[in-house]
């Protein structure tokens, strides 16, 4: 982390925020731009740094749902059982949630290591891209947030666990995943947005100690926020660009850095 540049933090820090809440994978821009460019490793602890950033702008732009939620959650603790709509919400999160806290600490050792070879990044793009462009196109939406099952809550939640593999993307699947239950996309945003909340929190706090002992520096500070400014920018826009275009661009883009991985591996040998 101490190699990078002020420039590169800044490059990594965008791309994070962009690729977390777009479709098309923040783990596999942050493990191919060192690849492709020949960048120093930044290293799990800036990866968490990155992480912090995006955990703040998320917090912030879903301000108004997150304090409704956090009433909702007391609510249900206190009665034990959700009746309103955002107390069941709150509790299809958790659900969600189990999946990948599970699945995440199982093989925390081989999403950092097997899982972030290049051709497996490819193809996890492309895979995933076909799959977002044919549910998308041919799913119906015409399921609101409001109509939402534990049982599509859990399946939802199994989606996001193959996001431990780069290029599958956390957003990406999780959206799917919702589209082919039938939620309209708006809705598929929000709730994968959602539930990314206590993922991404979970995460930095487990590596926090990793983190401090890396040290904070300037090249740090840099990273985390053009990681928050630029997560705020992605959610904003996908939440307009997605109810007029859908989600083809993202397929297409996913299509095309695949094949240009793919094209590296090759003329690299």
């Amino acid at each position: 982390m101490n190699d990078l540049t002020a420039w590169q933090a800044a490059v990594l820090g965008t791309l994070q925020g962009l690729a977390e809440f777009l479709p098309i994978s923040s783990s596999a821009h942050l493990s191919l731009a060192p690849w492709a460019f020949r960048w120093p490793e930044p290293g799990l602890s800036f990866d968490v740094a990155l992480h912090l950033g995006t955990l703040v702008a998320l917090a912030a732009f879903f301000r108004v749902e997150w304090v409704a939620l956090t009433r909702a959650a007391v609510s249900v603790l206190g009665k034990r059982r959700a009746e309103t709509i955002s107390e069941k919400r709150v509790v299809f999160l958790v659900i969600a949630t189990i999946p990948a806290a599970i699945f995440g600490l199982l093989l925390e050792k081989q999403a950092e290591t097997i899982f972030r070879t290049p051709v497996l990044t490819a193809t996890a793009l492309i895979v995933m891209g076909a799959l977002l462009w044919w549910t998308d196109h041919t799913a119906p939406a015409n399921r609101p947030l409001a109509g939402m099952t534990w049982k599509q809550a859990l399946l939802i939640g199994f989606a996001q666990v193959f996001a431990l593999i780069p290029g599958v993307s956390r957003s990406g699947s999780t959206i799917t995943a919702a589209r082919a239950l039938g939620f309209d996309r708006q809705s598929a945003a929000v709730f994968s947005f959602l539930m990314s909340m206590p993922v991404i929190a979970a995460a930095a706090v487990l590596k926090v100690p990793k983190l401090l002992a890396g040290g904070i520096n300037a090249v740090v500070v840099i990273g985390v926020v053009t990681a928050a400014v630029s997560s705020w920018l992605a959610i904003a826009m996908l939440l307009r660009f997605i109810q007029r275009y859908g989600f083809g661009v993202f397929a297409i883009y996913r299509f095309v850095l695949g094949a240009a991985i793919y094209a590296l591996v090759a003329f690299r040998g």
